[in-house]
């Protein structure tokens, strides 16, 4: 036996290669040699950018006295949370139901069934050693109750998931739902909850939806001052640009340093939404930054976006990012050092460790010349430090979310490079990760890996596609996101309305895994609600329409009980509830090109629009939308019926208006 990591195409996964425990990957041979040798499987889950998994790699995995004894009394398992979602969340979801809590790495122990019988996260190396040593000891002399307990947890988890009824999520409901989260609300950080705090993407999308809809000052108000909050804490890379993952304090000031593609993606959404409702500078300063950092930090050789940048440096957490004041003077001299260390909150007692700190913005510089000049240097000075390294792992439904930014952000800001690189990413990801007409969920160096998509997957990929057939008119967009919703409907549903995570045709695990929450990116269920929506907008296709108001339905209940993790839930919702808005902008020229812009500046939830010459093949909302007078001409519709056409900026901004 050896290690066997070395021809995998995860990165977290060739980080343990050279471990002396005998790693596999997950699949049918390891579960054989488990039966075959009458042993547990000790299954080990995590990813590349996780400091927690790298410290019990360090401790425990490059032990010698820990290889042995996994060696000897277990087959063990190493998975990538980021390729294979779906084992990590059947085992996340018993490790949750046994401890309480969940976490990366996973550790949970197996029987050569798959049925879990322990579970926990992080253990030191001692405490692991004994745990290994129990485990051995039970396995051998109570095997009937270890059996048993397996059983009845993978019996337990295939009804952990209880939706309540499918309810429309009607105005008074949605209503209802920011009620509850404007209780949870930190008026005096922002954000929701207490620490640690991550960043809210999917409930500010929701908020500003609703702001639209209702006009209510304080949705938009919890909307800045997070936005705000973030922005200006250590959370948000004032030097680089781009998101850490979350703050481990109320303030956003000490991030978890690792930089995730979903988080970045989302929140670029986010900050251009709120550029779009207010004008603000600063959240269009944010979406600068942030499209800078995707492009450079995150892009691959292929075009497409890689998964992430690493918690730590050299094994430090926040090594690169972390300055004393000593050190701001060193690179730029006493004057300036002692003046960009007051400017970004650099002190001497520190706010991170030993004595440094994270740099914060929480007010503009009163020279913009000088902040700039300043920023560059301490940039190029970061560059010398030990860098975080990449995940360059492209993974399907992140680049979804990332085309869709992109090509969003760059039509509305007129930057035609960042929907050149979303059209880029697009034809990366439908070139390389459909096999045989079938989605796959990772590939890297632009080999494609072997898991399959699961349902966000579908769902993201295929809302990124119809964001950019938005940005460029290309019906080819339109209609590959129509093939994916067409697998999805086809492969994922659960015959009420609802979807599952994986396909019905997926590999078997001791569950079918459903999680109907917005965590840290949407639902496999929201994110094809949200697309199946869109689709239906721009396709007039009914069908469509009703498979996005039975999936937001079919968690209803769930929704509006848990706002604050149905946040992508809830904002489908409100397009729904807002029609949604369709326009349609016929003719070319200056006339069509400030109608179109006029248009993506609406803040109608779920807008969508179609631009180009009338009869455009393909392209269902230009069908019979002629110009007028020989001239340009939008088409307001809601749910393809539509208002006369108009002409003339002023009347489209009346015609845009929401009716009541």
């Amino acid at each position: 036996m050896a290690n066997r990591l070395a021809s995998a195409t995860s990165p977290y996964l060739l980080q343990h290669a050279d471990n002396p425990v005998h790693w596999q990957e997950w699949g049918e041979d390891a579960f054989a040699e488990a039966r075959e040798r009458d042993v547990p499987v000790l299954l080990s889950i995590g990813y590349a950018a996780c400091h927690w998994c790298h410290v019990m790699a360090h401790e425990s995995f490059e032990d010698p006295d820990v290889a042995a004894a996994l060696n000897a009394g277990f087959v063990s398992v190493k998975v990538d949370r980021e390729e294979r979602p779906d084992i990590d969340a059947v085992y996340m979801t018993a490790t949750t139901a046994l401890t309480g809590q969940g976490g990366w790495p996973m550790t949970c122990f197996l029987t050569p069934d798959g049925e879990p019988f322990f579970c926990g996260t992080y253990f030191p190396r001692a405490q692991f050693l004994e745990l290994l040593a129990a485990v051995s000891d039970a396995w051998t002399t109570n095997r009937a109750e270890v059996a048993g307990s397996g059983a009845r947890i993978a019996q337990a988890l295939a009804s952990v998931v209880d939706l309540g009824p499918a309810t429309t999520l009607d105005a008074a409901a949605l209503d209802d739902a920011t009620d509850r989260l404007a209780r949870t609300f930190d008026r005096a950080n922002g954000g929701f909850g207490t620490a640690p705090k991550f960043p809210p993407s999917m409930v500010l999308e929701l908020l500003l939806r609703q702001h639209a809809r209702t006009g209510d000052q304080d949705l938009l108000d919890m909307v800045e001052s997070t936005c705000d909050a973030m922005a200006r804490g250590g959370m948000y890379d004032q030097l680089a640009g781009g998101f850490a993952r979350y703050s481990v304090d109320a303030a956003w000031v000490v991030p978890h340093f690792e930089k995730m593609l979903y988080d970045n993606a989302q929140l670029l959404r986010v900050y251009l939404h709120l550029y779009r409702a207010t004008g603000s500078a600063l959240a269009e300063r944010v979406v600068r930054e942030t499209v800078v950092f995707l492009l450079r930090d995150l892009l691959t050789e292929q075009g497409a976006f890689a998964s992430s940048l690493d918690a730590d440096a050299d094994g430090v957490e926040g090594l690169t990012y972390a300055w004393s004041p000593a050190q701001l003077v060193d690179v730029l001299g006493g004057d300036d050092g002692v003046r960009a260390a007051d400017l970004l909150g650099v002190t001497e007692q520190g706010t991170f460790e030993h004595g440094t700190s994270t740099l914060q913005l929480r007010r503009d510089p009163d020279d913009a010349t000088w902040w700039a000049g300043v920023r560059e240097r301490l940039l190029a000075a970061r560059a010398g430090r030990p860098q975080p390294g990449r995940d360059d792992k492209v993974v399907t439904s992140w680049n979804g979310l990332a085309i869709a930014a992109l090509a969003e952000a760059g039509a509305l800001l007129g930057e035609p490079a960042w929907v050149d690189a979303a059209r880029r990413c697009a034809d990366f990801v439908l070139g390389s990760h459909l096999v045989d007409g079938r989605l796959r969920r990772t590939s890297r160096d632009g080999t494609v890996g072997r898991a399959a998509a699961v349902a966000d997957d579908h769902g993201n990929l295929a809302e990124g596609l119809l964001a950019l057939h938005q940005a460029t008119g290309d019906p080819e967009y339109l209609h590959a996101a129509g093939q994916l919703l067409e697998t999805a409907l086809a492969h994922f549903g659960d015959g009420a309305g609802g979807f599952y995570d994986v396909a019905d045709d997926a590999e078997r695990l001791v569950t079918r895994p459903r999680d109907p929450a917005d965590n840290a990116e949407p639902s496999g269920q929201s994110a094809l609600a949200g697309a199946l929506l869109t689709y239906a907008a721009l396709t007039g296709s009914t069908r469509h329409r009703d498979a996005a108001d039975a999936a937001v339905a079919s968690v209803g209940t769930f929704a509006q009980q848990n706002p604050r993790f149905a946040g992508w839930t809830l904002a489908v919702a409100e397009a729904a509830l807002a029609g949604p808005l369709q326009v349609a902008v016929v003719g070319e020229g200056t006339a069509a090109a400030e109608l179109a812009m006029l248009t993506r500046r609406s803040t109608a939830p779920g807008l969508v629009v179609a631009v180009g010459e009338p009869d455009a093949p393909g392209v269902p909302l230009l069908a019979d939308r002629p110009l007028v007078n020989g001239g340009a001409a939008a088409y307001v519709c809601r749910g393809f019926v539509c208002d006369l056409p108009v002409t003339t900026p002023d009347d489209l901004t009346r015609a845009l208006m929401p009716r009541t």
